[in-house]
């Protein structure tokens, strides 16, 4: 018989056992009333039931009340704080709000134990001396003129401006266009927008970096989605920046924003160009995206087709 019973039966158990004459006789005048007297019997056995029955405990011998605090008090996956902190199985950016969510966000490669560090050791082994030394690391998705999403590695070192298009499936490196910091000469910064009559919408604000406010896009360039010669590169957060503290710093735009600022600044002062103002011009103001249909964008944006991500079997 476990603990739980014993402790039940002792609480429920209130008659008195069963005396012998002799006992009987000594016992009545403490258990029974003075005729005589409106005060009713004095007796320990009544004032220790509520406290007997208080520290009852199911059959199970796990009580109900420490098992809800026990499930309640876990930290979340998303945060690691528990309810006291805010965080609850519905909270906003919760990766473990439905299996749905969560089975997306595994999906993507640079989720995997070791592939982002495996990608940042990749990319530093090409920075050079000219470039000096990194000052910071973001994961962020670059928007481009039809609002494609593209997974991008951004790096700031000493004089450059390092966006690199990574492959964390196979763990190499496709792209790498760098940007001198003494070229950057605008940072704007806002949600995005679209011409009036443009059927697509973004959701969230984004960073866009100018280094050259002479030159404008061509017209062939406006209407080419593959046009690389724009002299601008527009950055919003990536899908995982609230999967847990070190994702979110790593994909935080308004870091980048002022780290990029900050080296610019320095770049200018160090380096600058002649014939061109040396400073860097920050500006709070809407993205403006030239996109009016965007079926293109809009299969590719659903599907993640920017992403490493892994998309399951193909065929039979």
């Amino acid at each position: 018989m476990s603990e739980g019973k014993t402790v039940t039966s002792k609480a429920v158990e209130l008659e008195p056992p069963e005396l012998g004459p002799e006992t009987q006789s000594s016992a009545r005048p403490q258990s029974q009333p003075d005729p005589q007297s409106n005060q009713p019997p004095q007796s320990n056995q009544p004032h220790q039931c509520p406290q007997a029955q208080s520290s009852q405990v199911p059959e199970s011998g796990h009580p109900e009340v420490e098992t809800e605090e026990r499930g309640s008090a876990a930290p979340t996956p998303d945060t690691g704080a528990g309810p006291g902190d805010g965080a609850g199985a519905g909270a906003k950016g919760n990766r473990w709000t439905s299996v749905l969510n969560q089975f997306k966000l595994k999906r993507f490669f640079v989720l995997r134990p070791g592939t982002l560090d495996q990608s940042l050791e990749d990319i530093k082994a090409l920075i050079n001396e000219e470039d000096g030394a990194v000052h910071g690391v973001w994961l962020m998705a670059e928007v481009d003129h039809w609002n494609n999403e593209k997974e991008r590695v951004v790096l700031i070192t000493d004089n450059s401006l390092l966006v690199c298009k990574y492959d964390f499936i196979m763990l190499n490196i496709e792209q790498i266009q760098k940007i001198p910091l003494n070229f950057i000469d605008r940072i704007s910064h806002g949600n995005f927008s679209f011409p009036q009559r443009s059927l697509l919408k973004r959701e969230g604000e984004g960073v866009r970096v100018f280094w050259d406010r002479l030159r404008e896009p061509s017209f062939s360039s406006r209407w080419n989605p593959f046009a690389t010669d724009y002299p601008f590169s527009t950055f919003t957060y990536h899908p995982v920046r609230n999967i847990d503290h070190r994702f979110t710093a790593l994909c935080e735009i308004k870091s980048f924003r002022e780290q990029l600022m900050e080296s610019a600044q320095k770049a200018h002062l160090k380096m600058p160009v002649p014939g061109k103002a040396n400073g860097v011009l920050v500006l709070n103001q809407p993205l403006l995206i030239e996109a009016y249909v965007g079926l293109m964008s809009y299969i590719g944006n659903q599907n993640k087709l920017g992403y490493s991500l892994a998309r399951g079997n193909i065929g039979f």
